[in-house]
């Protein structure tokens, strides 16, 4: 019998572990051989749908462990703080955090990035990009023995997919300010920071919110090492899960949602240790353990910094003028001029979707 990803079982020990102080549910079941994996939900803060939240995801392709193996990271801290950080504790009070940390764990037991029925999940839903995708990697209906495949036309999503939704659905949206943060590898030698949308071009309607998140990431970090910018800066997909996601968050007018991938640039540890090139699990993944160990301290800092500035969104998210002065600033900054379609913040969707 094929053993089950070993982060699976590090997620189950610390479910088990902290007992009482996390609400963990699984959500779906995935078939691998003859077993059986879990797909996990945890939550853990406040009840309250007035509160803000901010979720954290990883695993969503098989391959790429690191992501999932950063945010176990942080749930553990989590969990080993709240026994006696009287702060973490009086913040939970007011905010909400949520963890889907391995989404695709049929595709990390089988070494994949596609899950077991050969989908990729991140390019599973009914969203259509508005202009050509790059061949292949934009995604395609040709056959599960292509990588990016989005499955066939008229077929439901996938099981992890659909439990993502659902997830993001009932415990982010309709909140007054809701962040998540899903977890990638493999492109690049910087650590990015995408916000949608990958579908198409146009700037989305919360445009002035991501700028003004971004200004105080800038000023509150200013040594950070990411790069934040629209996914369409780099290339544009059809069928991502986030744009979805999005875009249905503009039924719960008028809060806020920012859905955010942390992309992390595995070029760089392949360029530091050519010899990951060698592997697949090498071209997303730190292969030395320094370097594994690095990346997972890197970003509990970041991770932090985005549940502080949920808890403190009052304080910075912006309205009125100022809110169209960030929109203009954001227009500036990530896509080179304003256009005359987005002279001011957009007042409803411009995507092409499906749902």
């Amino acid at each position: 019998m094929t053993e089950p990803p070993p982060e699976l079982t590090e997620l189950r020990r610390i479910i088990e572990a902290a007992g009482a102080r996390l609400q963990a549910t699984v959500v779906c079941e995935v078939a691998h051989g003859s077993q059986r994996l879990p797909v996990h939900a945890i939550a853990l803060g406040s009840a309250s749908p007035s509160a803000p939240a901010v979720g954290f995801f990883g695993g969503v392709h098989g391959l790429e462990r690191i992501g999932t193996q950063v945010v176990i990271a942080y749930l553990e801290s989590l969990v080993a703080r709240l026994q006696w950080d009287v702060v973490l504790q009086t913040q939970l009070q007011h905010l909400r955090l949520v963890f889907m940390p391995l989404v695709n764990p049929g595709g990390m037991a089988r070494g994949t990035r596609a899950n077991p029925h050969g989908v990729d999940l991140m390019r599973n839903a009914p969203v259509e990009a508005d202009e050509p995708v790059p061949l292949l990697l934009g995604g395609h209906r040709i056959g599960p023995t292509l990588p990016w495949y989005r499955g066939a036309p008229h077929d439901a999503m996938q099981i992890e997919s659909a439990a993502l939704c659902e997830v993001v659905t009932r415990e982010l949206l309709g909140r007054p300010l809701s962040i998540a943060v899903d977890c990638h590898s493999g492109f690049g030698l910087l650590d990015r920071i995408w916000f949608p949308f990958a579908h198409t071009r146009r700037p989305i309607e919360h445009l002035a919110e991501v700028h003004a998140f971004t200004t105080l990431l800038d000023q509150s970090c200013p040594h950070h090492r990411y790069r934040v910018e629209p996914q369409s800066r780099q290339y544009r997909t059809h069928g991502d899960l986030w744009d979805h996601l999005y875009l249905r968050s503009l039924q719960h007018r008028p809060p806020v949602f920012l859905p955010l991938t942390l992309e992390m640039g595995s070029w760089l540890w392949i360029k530091k240790n050519p010899r990951q090139l060698l592997s697949r699990q090498g071209l997303f993944n730190p292969s030395i353990t320094h370097r594994r160990q690095r990346v997972l301290r890197r970003h509990l800092a970041w991770f932090d910094f985005v549940t502080r500035a949920a808890s403190s969104f009052g304080a910075w998210l912006p309205s009125g003028a100022a809110r169209e002065a960030e929109h203009r600033q954001a227009l500036v900054r990530w896509y080179g001029a304003e256009p005359a379609s987005a002279s001011g913040p957009p007042t409803a969707p411009t995507a092409r979707g499906r749902g």
